[in-house]
């Protein structure tokens, strides 16, 4: 059996040190996630794995402004606007994902469907419904800072 290194530093950075062949323990960039590589190969492999996977895992989760909207026209879906559905616009999410907002303010949460484009303000994430927005508690202050979680 090869000797083992353990890393706690970046995978390029450790293969640098390991000598080809060896078998090396990685700790990606505190993340939790450990893996086990062999030679210059597996590096590969394992930055591409841990590429996809961490691209996927961060969108699925956002911080940043959330602000409320309750107008009476067509959303960029097709349907009607209702202020009274659970709905929220968003940049780039699919229409019809469900995402939970969290209001970082009093750590009350709701979970809205995406039905509409938007926020178009510098550092806002998502514009919700006003029964989404009265619902984590935002309406009186018109944006909140909020983390997003993509469910579905």
């Amino acid at each position: 059996s090869l000797p083992v290194t353990h890393c706690n530093i970046s995978l390029p950075e450790c293969h640098k040190s390991a000598p080809i062949g060896r078998e090396t323990t990685h700790r990606i960039h505190n993340r939790g996630i450990q893996m086990k590589t062999k030679n210059v190969v597996a590096l590969i492999g394992a930055l591409v794995l841990s590429t996809s996977f961490f691209s996927s895992a961060e969108a699925a989760r956002e911080c940043g402004r959330a602000s409320w909207y309750a107008l009476h026209s067509k959303t960029a879906s097709g349907e009607m606007m209702n202020p009274a559905d659970f709905t929220a616009a968003h940049r780039s999410l699919k229409f019809g994902t469900r995402i939970r907002v969290s209001n970082a303010n009093n750590s009350k949460s709701v979970i809205v469907r995406i039905n509409d484009r938007g926020p178009f303000v510098k550092g806002r994430i998502v514009d919700l419904s006003k029964a989404a927005a009265a619902s984590i508690g935002m309406i009186s202050s018109g944006h909140a800072p909020v983390c997003i979680e993509r469910l579905s």
